[in-house]
Order: structure tokens, then C-alpha cells, then sequence
């Protein structure tokens, strides 16, 4: 079943509060669906250098609830949040507080976390990826269980709960829409066994981004990731909206360099970079005629691009928005 297209936008830096609502008053009135923040914590320094990874200045939780309150029809999220981060039973009550005070605008994502130098940073020991991944799917149950109108009695090996009733209770019902990511067989596995919305991710096995993440999200590595969804999900595959973050996107004059020299450095060809499912390189129409080409080879109606890319994207939004 072909789902009808929507469009995020991930982050922006802010140098003030203003500019932050002003702009997610833009994303919302340029027609993107949703406004997402990563989960990170760390500021500039060795140990966010080392990780090779952007500053977020912002944290996630008050972000999101002051672009909530800017707006009026935007969804906001986070892509997505490391469940590492916060114990299951503060996060839970955050979602809920954040879903009740924007009156059901909220998207949950949720990911086992990746990022090795920053767990590092703040002192939070970096289990192995199977433990992370067990963890993360206790945490979906237990989300589950405290939006629910019942007393909590949850028992696992890392989430645990009992006698008392999640409050708030979300404005969405049952929950807001459950968004997991990740690159990987066993993570993608549960993200189709368990969520609304499956974020299709590079591996990061890394622990850092770099050109072993990017190798890992090619044409054929998506096409196989599609089928691990499509495998653990059986009869609930057609239900799920399938995301992709177009990290490297590009619309407009110049586009064709830009892909050749991405391609060199990553060691694709031409043609390679420019099928790779995380970019877009080209003209509206060129842009516009391969994401309707992806959605019909993988499914993916739903993609969010970075905030540099914002307002070059936005005429792309107006033609497929909702089609």
C-alpha cells in the first residue's frame, strides 16, 4: 500500500530562543510535517571532536516543547532519542507531558544509542549492542504500558515498574506514534515488530560517523534492510511508514558537481552517490521524480532532511506533500 509523502526537518542552531521559534514557525509554514531534534549531549571539545559528530547546542526535551508551543499544526519529535539517557520511567513521563501540552503533536523516537565517545564524555557505560537493543525493546513496552490507563506492574532485565498509573495520559491514543531507528538487522527487526514509524539508518557501529556508516547505507544495503522489515514485521509491514534522513541533500544549479565530489571521497561512482537512498542531488523535478522512484523500489514515503536544506527542499515539499 503506497503511503502518501511527508517531510521532516532535523535541528537547526539557534543563537537565541527567538530564532528558535522563529524558526520552527518557518518549517512549519514551508509545509514540513514534523520538526526533529537528535538526542545529544555534549558540547565542543576532544571528545565531541573525536566523534566526528555535529554540536547540538539544544537540549531535546525543552526544545521540543518550545517549538510545540510556536506552532500550531507542526509535529515535533526527536530522531531520535537514546533511551541511555534518561532512565525509561523519566522518559515515558516526559513523552506523555510533551503529547499532552501539544495537544497530540508529538512523534517518539526511540534508538538504542550509538554514539561510544559521548557515552564515554558523560560517563555512562557503553554496553554491548545486543544488550543496548534488549534494552530498548523493554523500554517500547514499558512507553507503552505507562501511556496506558492501567496500574504499571513491568518486569525485565533492564526496565522495571509496579503500582502506580502513568500520568498524563497522551492525547493520542493509544500513544503517540513510536518511531525506532537504526541500521541494523536486529534493531530494524524490532522497530517492525513494535513501532508506527521504522527510521531507516546507516549502521553506526562505528561508535562514530565517518565512511564505514555512509558505506552502509548504498542502494543495495537499504534494499536488504527493507527486506529484514518486511520479514520481521509479516502482516503489519503495509501499516508502517517507512522514514529515510536524506543527510545529503542537494536542489538546485551545481548539484552534479557536488555529487562527483561526494563520490570521490567516499569511494562510489557518480551514479552510485547519486542513488544512495541518505542523498538527493538535482533539480525539483529530478528530486521530486526520485523520491516517487524510492518510494516505489523501497517503500519510503517519509523523509526528513537537514536544516540547511530547508528552504532549497521546500518547493519539493509543496509538489509531493500529502501525494
Amino acid at each position: 500500500m503506497t503511503k502518501p509523502f511527508r517531510f521532516a526537518v532535523q535541528s537547526f542552531h539557534a543563537e537565541s530562543a527567538k530564532e528558535w521559534r522563529e524558526g520552527a514557525k518557518q518549517v512549519e509554514d514551508l509545509g514540513y510535517s514534523a520538526l526533529h531534534l537528535a538526542d545529544h549531549i555534549i558540547g565542543p571539545g576532544p571528545a565531541l571532536e573525536a566523534t566526528n559528530h555535529p554540536l547540538q547546542t539544544l537540549a531535546a526535551v525543552p526544545a521540543m516543547a518550545v517549538a510545540a508551543e510556536a506552532t500550531t499544526k507542526l509535529r515535533v519529535g526527536c530522531r531520535v532519542f537514546c533511551i541511555d539517557y534518561r532512565p525509561a520511567a523519566v522518559l515515558a513521563k516526559e513523552a506523555a507531558t510533551l503529547d499532552f501540552f501539544s495537544e497530540g503533536r508529538l512523534e517518539l523516537g526511540l534508538g538504542a544509542g550509538w554514539l561510544q565517545g559521548e557515552y564515554d564524555a558523560v560517563g555512562i557505560p557503553f554496553d554491548p549492542i545486543a544488550t543496548r537493543i534488549d534494552r530498548l525493546g523493554e523500554t517500547v513496552r514499558f512507553i507503552k504500558a505507562h501511556m496506558a490507563p492501567d496500574q504499571l506492574d513491568v518486569r525485565g532485565s533492564h526496565v522495571n515498574a509496579k503500582g502506580y498509573q502513568g500520568v498524563p495520559q497522551p492525547i493520542q491514543k493509544p500513544h503517540p506514534p513510536i518511531m525506532i531507528g537504526g541500521g541494523g538487522r536486529r534493531v530494524l527487526s524490532l522497530a517492525a515488530r513494535e513501532a508506527d514509524i521504522v527510521s531507516i539508518n546507516f549502521n553506526n557501529r562505528a561508535g562514530v560517523i565517518g565512511p564505514d556508516g555512509v558505506k552502509s547505507g548504498t542502494a543495495d544495503a537499504t534494499a536488504e534492510k527493507i527486506g529484514w522489515i518486511r520479514d520481521a514485521a509479516g502482516d503489519r509491514f503495509d501499516s508502517l511508514e517507512i522514514e529515510i534522513g536524506a543527510y545529503f541533500t542537494f536542489v538546485g544549479d551545481g548539484t552534479g558537481a557536488i555529487a562527483e565530489g561526494m563520490a570521490a571521497s567516499f569511494g562510489f561512482t557518480p551514479d552510485e552517490m547519486r542513488a544512495h537512498p541518505h542523498a538527493l542531488f538535482g533539480s525539483v523535478d529530478e528530486v521530486c521524480d526520485e523520491l516517487i522512484r524510492r518510494r516505489e523500489k523501497y517503500g519510503i514515503s517519509y523523509v526528513t532532511v537537514g536544516a540547511d536544506a530547508r528552504e532549497a527542499f521546500a518547493p519539493v515539499v509543496a509538489r509531493l506533500a500529502g501525494s
